[in-house]
């Protein structure tokens, strides 16, 4: 006896199953399948009847199965010339495979890339598709982590095009998503990525005026037919010794004209999946001009958007790293992170929201593993030889000061890391106190506020490197000698600023205190207890009085106040 989910009639099963069918053998409708908006609703019901189903169930979906496939490789075949939007029909079937796809042995990986190859490539800025494709990820988020773990890190670019063209109204639904993107092969250029979602935006906004809508044209496609050309250009330089000719250099000023699809900036922006570390489009020739016109034209709303969520994704981003990842993914991508602190988005809120969350970040790795300082050094050394270029250079010089001082280059073992950074900062601490000013006032722009601004960051820089010297002095007990010598010089030197002199007076009188010292400028991590040191973790149970006098800003005789360090270190 025939199941009720069987029955004939309009409605039914076997009416929704027979119009499918009819749609995936009707060769009228090849160049455009989507375009019956029947279609849409049969495929949702056949689905619903599945699951609701309880006695013929496997029956149901064994019939269905092989009409839900012909129908899905029709649509993904449409012509690109196809009016009807295909993303939400293959959205159907999509999860019509995933539901039942154990039922019938299939795979459903190659659905899923077919589909984000075949036609979000081309509906990416439906917002309608979009909104829908980040609902399916997130409807199937344990079966695609579980099952199909390579997926959203594999096009994680055609994502990022998708939360570029639909701005802030996707942004809680893409933040659910962000995460599934990170994998060991998409760790680094994702974050890459994440920076350059304003240049992102930029760069689709340039395809828009020069080919029209973004929807309905894949731009993958349009990327490879200029490849062969650029090919045999470059064939050509190399045989014959004549240059390429410079098509690109007015691409960033002049929005009507053609977009150089060749150029890497624009190969690497505007790619549909992951293939590895991203290129560094930032030294294109085409770079500075697409900057500068984006800067001096107005803003649209999508550009505006991608500014205030790239800080946001920047923020999830680094707290699923220092959660998630290990050490060796966080060696890789702090060098990286370095080496952007001073490469992005010239505008001025957006770099000092950026620069914020990368410093935060750099120094949370360290504080959660003190180890990376000594596999880095070299990377930070670079960093703190760049100190002079420029103010953004300068100032993540300042926070890997703090980062040495703090962690003991790395700890009490790192005793030949320590002191090669302690010649580092000795270098940085000489040159400085040889002239009056940093050299930042080179940098255009950058010195608003006349000599006074320049002075003042050159006395916060000294600070920092004057406080990681007696700090990494504190930690390796061999470099005292060295640190007295800097320190010294320091406190005799007439023009150097009263809070650096102040800085390295108070850290010479410390010195002759050891176990004081060790307690106040000593490594995070945990030295002992022994005569005169602080254990600071123990403030709840300490009193003001337990510590010398002379560290309460130099007050005269006894305390008049009694009451613990837990009043003045900050509650959790």
């Amino acid at each position: 006896m025939a199941s009720p989910e069987l029955a004939a009639g309009d409605g039914s099963y076997d009416f929704h199953l027979r119009s499918l069918s009819a749609a995936s053998r009707d060769s009228a409708a090849a160049a455009d399948p989507a375009s019956d908006p029947n279609l849409l609703q049969s495929v949702r019901r056949v689905c619903e009847m599945c699951r609701e189903a309880k006695e013929a169930r496997d029956e149901m979906v064994a019939r269905a199965f092989p009409v839900m496939s012909k129908l899905f490789q029709r649509c993904a075949a449409a012509p690109t010339q196809a009016v009807a939007s295909t993303g939400m029909l293959l959205l159907t079937i999509l999860q019509f495979f995933l539901d039942f796809g154990e039922a019938v042995l299939h795979d459903a990986d190659g659905s899923l890339k077919t589909f984000f190859r075949s036609c979000l490539s081309r509906e990416f800025a439906d917002p309608i598709v979009a909104e829908r494709t980040l609902e399916f990820i997130i409807a199937n988020k344990t079966k695609i982590l579980s099952s199909f773990p390579t997926l959203i890190p594999q096009f994680y670019p055609l994502l990022l095009k998708l939360i570029a063209s639909n701005g802030e109204r996707l942004e809680k639904k893409f933040l659910e998503v962000l995460p599934l993107m990170m994998s060991a092969g998409s760790f680094l250029p994702l974050f890459l990525s994440l920076m350059d979602l304003p240049m992102l935006v930029v760069a689709l906004e340039k395809v828009e005026r020069s080919s029209g809508t973004l929807i309905g044209s894949s731009i993958a496609t349009i990327q490879k037919s200029a490849a062969p050309e650029m090919l045999l250009a470059l064939m050509d330089e190399a045989y014959t010794g004549s240059a390429i000719e410079d098509s690109s250099g007015n691409s960033g000023s002049d929005d009507s004209s053609p977009l150089d699809l060749a150029d890497p900036m624009f190969l690497d922006l505007l790619k549909d999946e992951n293939d590895g570390i991203a290129a560094k489009h930032w030294i294109s020739p085409t770079i500075s001009s697409t900057l500068q016109a984006a800067v001096n034209s107005t803003q649209s709303d999508r550009l505006k958007q991608s500014l205030e969520m790239a800080p946001r994704f920047l923020s999830l981003f680094f707290t699923t790293a220092l959660r998630d990842v290990n050490d060796s993914l966080l060696c890789a991508l702090i060098p990286v992170v370095m080496s952007r602190y001073a490469a992005m988005f010239p505008d001025k809120v957006f770099s000092f929201k950026v620069r914020k969350r990368l410093s935060d970040f750099i120094l949370a790795a360290f504080q959660r593993s003190p180890d990376i300082i000594a596999i880095l050094k070299k990377p930070i050394t670079d960093r703190l030889g760049e100190a002079h270029d420029n103010p953004a250079k300068a100032k993540l010089a300042l926070h890997l000061c703090w980062a040495i001082g703090e962690h003991g280059a790395g700890g009490i073992d790192r005793k030949d890391v320590a002191r090669e950074l302690f010649e580092n900062l000795e270098l940085l601490l000489y040159e400085n106190l040889a002239t009056s000013r940093l050299g930042l006032s080179q940098e255009p722009g950058f010195d608003s506020m006349g000599a006074s601004s320049r002075k003042s960051s050159q006395a916060r820089l000294l600070c920092f490197v004057v406080t990681a010297i007696a700090k990494l002095a504190t930690c390796h007990s061999e470099l005292l000698p060295r640190a007295r010598v800097s320190l010294a010089k320091v406190a005799r030197t007439r023009t150097s600023d009263r809070r650096v002199w102040q800085r390295a007076c108070d850290y010479l009188g410390l010195m002759n205190e050891p176990a004081i010292c060790l307690s106040v400028l000593g490594p995070s991590t945990a030295q002992g207890n022994g005569p005169g040191i602080v254990d600071w973790s123990e403030g709840g149970t300490k009193m003001v009085a337990h510590v010398p006098f002379y560290l309460l800003a130099e007050q005269k005789g006894p305390p008049f106040h009694d009451f613990s360090f837990a009043d003045l270190l900050p509650t959790e």
